[in-house]
């Protein structure tokens, strides 16, 4: 809790101890509440700022025993000397294609990258950083981006900060802006123009985007932004990127293992085969180790066996062949809209993964020593010189001191910054501010009523015909889908009802990128049980709204079906548990009315960035009665455009005077309205129910309402335990504005 909460805390934790007697508990140990508190401020004083060239004074002598501080000094010393040498057996660099400028520029971002990478160490080590993956070992990556183009989309891994800070340069920012904004991430500062202080992400120009800690969770994104592209520039719909572009996704060679990576593979051949146009670039690092894991030479025999798409390939140590390679296989992807594959070996990491890395727990002294000694740069600059890019070694050696220095001066401005101090800070807008919506219900609306399955179907193709940038995906949707809601679309929208290949984790990866490209994905999940499979894509875009401090959002709506009670399939097919996690508008409707106008609501959000899940009960697509063969279920078709439900809204059903209420929402709604009549007319129980769609979090008109009633039931559909009225019953009685009489029931597995 945030300082100003303690006493709050203080008094409720004072109140809880005082109870654990009467509930049969004891403490073990008294709460020195004090204590904490002066805890709490010393660490909350702790993330002021701090003072890094003192702290470095004061403790210069450990400094140096760093291993990265000794390299780096043993570098400038051989520098001076002018003792390095030229490797024979690598590129010319004037040759390879690159002008002085470029050689220049690559040199300048490889020396920041050890600079930095230094910097981060010594911070760690201090204190005041908190972020310490080393790139060391990986600096002439900087190629990859001379040898892109600015529009190009781009999703580096978090080693490949040598290419971010060329791109960066390459775009005309100073060294000085660049150094500082990446001492930013390195140091958490609230000021980090990437993720806002909560992460260290690469990233910061408008078409880079952000990669997080999942092994490769980049690379179906990837994908979907090589394929979202081509599909706006198809529909004349003005992209993020252009219809030149080539989406480029970067990942070490350990990550060629996880299904993330095989999945956005599987996706690009297979679009490739189809004749689909998807210009997507993969690049792969080969150090031959994952963290402790060696690599047994497995990348090549991978590509070997696995790969059907070009491949090329190139030294990481030769700058050249590096940069020639780079733009040889962009070339060739961007010609062709094919995807091709780059793997760069050879590569060595210095200083083991990360600050925290024991390396001698699994390599030898001999294996760590002969890494640290490696330096691509030297054979770089060497041949720089050789071939007069460079005038003198004076002059690479102090292009080396004015690098290191501005480091230093970065990590110092960076660590007097304020950082994270609070809960509020940290729990900032999880997603887009929604946008208004003058909601209302049209109460005259008459016409032919239908079911729920016929209503879906006509506000999709209602969408579709209104919102030039919708795309629809899924899985067997061209012909109508399991339940037939996307029946006939496709006659008339060939080009925007896609089927993919039944992987979910590619196709939401897919919808996040066609939504980073200007599109407005529409991704159907055929089960709900399905999305387990897709299940880190559909975090992925959840978090990209906070993780970019707003930089990121990822419109698209996700229709998740299969849901409830069903009519086969068992648990695997039609499924009663939700994932909801911040950043997800999560709704389920209980008609087909509702449907129609929250679905028009979806869109809205969507449009403005946020990420929507609208679930759908099986059970109630085709609900005709809801007693006996009354057609009560039947519902006409909102005809008004602007006829929307807004999801702070709730529908109330019963007398005005009832004093008992059921919440529920979907396929519990009917099933709640059969149970009050059955208690009306047995009992002569007037009971309200309140049909509450939004699951996301507690409705306003809910919370308004139930304060009226002097006792709730909240009848949850989904499995005890994963229910997510439970939350609303927490959320309520915080806030007060739970009946002081409420029971909770939900479905179980005996």
């Amino acid at each position: 809790a945030p300082s100003h909460d303690i006493p709050n805390t203080k008094f409720a934790m004072s109140k809880l101890l005082r109870r654990l007697p009467e509930l049969g508990l004891q403490t073990t140990r008294r709460l020195d509440v004090a204590r904490l508190h002066a805890t709490h401020g010393a660490r909350a004083a702790s993330t002021a700022g701090v003072d890094a060239e003192q702290l470095r004074a004061a403790r210069a002598g450990e400094l140096g025993k760093l291993v990265e501080v000794q390299q780096f000094d043993r570098f400038r010393e051989r520098l001076a000397e002018g003792s390095l040498s030229a490797d024979p057996s690598h590129a010319s660099l004037v040759e390879s294609g690159m002008t002085p400028h470029m050689v220049r520029l690559c040199v300048q971002a490889g020396m920041a990258t050890f600079a930095m990478h230094v910097e981060s160490r010594i911070a760690s080590h201090l204190g005041y950083g908190f972020y310490t993956i080393g790139p060391c070992g990986e600096e002439n990556m900087a190629a990859l981006a001379l040898a892109s183009r600015p529009q190009d989309p781009m999703a580096l891994h978090y080693r490949h900060l040598a290419t971010q800070i060329a791109r960066q340069l390459q775009a005309g920012r100073h060294l000085e802006s660049v150094l500082l904004d990446r001492a930013r991430g390195f140091t958490c500062s609230a000021q980090d123009p990437v993720t806002g202080g909560v992460h260290c992400s690469l990233g910061g120009g408008a078409s880079d985007f952000i990669v997080t800690s999942t092994l490769v969770s980049q690379a179906p994104a990837a994908v979907g932004r090589a394929l979202g592209s081509q599909v706006a520039a198809a529909e004349g719909i003005k992209g993020k990127f252009g219809k030149d572009c080539v989406s480029v996704v970067s990942l070490g060679d350990g990550s060629v293992n996880n299904a993330h990576f095989l999945s956005a593979l599987n996706l690009a051949e297979y679009a490739a085969h189809r004749g689909f146009k998807c210009p997507v670039l993969f690049v792969v690092s080969d150090n031959d180790v994952c963290i402790s894991l060696r690599g047994y030479g497995w990348l090549p025999h991978f590509l070997e066996q696995r790969l059907g798409m070009p491949r090329w390939a190139a030294d990481g140590n030769d700058l050249g062949a590096v940069y020639a390679s780079s733009t040889a296989a962009l070339e060739q992807v961007r010609r062709s809209k094919r995807p091709a594959l780059l793997s760069i070996s050879n590569l060595v990491r210095r200083f083991g993964h990360a600050a925290t890395d024991r390396q001698d727990a699994y390599l030898s002294a001999e294996e760590i020593d002969r890494a640290a000694m490696h330096n691509p740069l030297e054979a770089v600059c060497a041949r720089a010189v050789h071939e007069g890019v460079f005038g003198s070694w004076e002059e690479v050696a102090a292009s080396l001191d004015d690098v290191a220095a501005q480091a230093r001066k970065s990590f110092a401005a960076a660590a007097l910054e304020p950082r994270i101090q609070t809960r509020q800070e940290a729990f900032r807008a999880a997603a887009v501010p929604a946008v208004p919506s003058a909601s209302h219900k049209d109460a005259g609306a008459v016409g032919r009523r239908g079911v729920m399955r016929k209503h879906m179907t006509r506000v999709l193709r209602e969408v579709l015909a209104t919102v030039p940038e919708a795309i629809y995906l899924g899985e067997d949707v061209r012909h109508g889908g399991y339940y037939l809601v996307t029946e006939g679309l496709a006659v008339t929208y060939p080009n925007r009802v896609q089927d993919f290949p039944p992987d979910e984790t590619s196709l939401i990866g897919a919808g996040i990128g066609y939504a980073q490209s200007g599109l407005l994905p529409i991704v159907e999940i055929p089960y709900a049980k399905y999305l387990d499979c897709g299940a880190d894509q559909y975090y992925e875009a959840a978090i990209n709204y906070w993780l970019s401090n707003g930089q990121q959002p990822n419109g698209m709506i996700i229709r998740l079906q299969g849901f409830d009670r069903g009519v086969f399939g068992g648990n695997f097919h039609t499924h009663n548990m939700l994932s909801i996690p911040p950043g997800v508008d999560v709704v389920c409707f209980s008609n087909g009315a509702d449907y129609v106008r929250g679905f028009r609501r979806a869109v809205q959000l969507a449009k403005s960035g946020r990420v929507v899940m609208t679930v759908d009960s099986t059970a109630l697509l085709n609900q005709r009665h809801l007693h006996g063969r009354d057609d009560g279920w039947l519902t006409p078709y909102p005809e008004a455009a602007d006829d929307v439900l807004d999801f702070s809204g709730i529908t109330r059903y019963g007398p005005d005077d009832a004093r008992l209420a059921i919440v529920t929402y979907g396929n519990g709604v009917p099933i709640a309205l059969q149970a009050v009549k059955e208690l009306q007319e047995q009992h002569g129980l007037a009971v309200a129910v309140l049909d509450s769609p939004c699951l996301s979090e507690v409705p306003h008109e809910l919370r308004r309402t139930l304060p009226s009633f002097q006792g709730v039931l909240f009848a949850d559909v989904c499995k005890a335990g994963h229910n997510p009225l439970a939350g609303f019953i927490c959320e309520l009685q915080h806030r007060g504005e739970l009946p002081r009489d409420w029971r909770s029931t939900a479905a179980r597995s005996e």
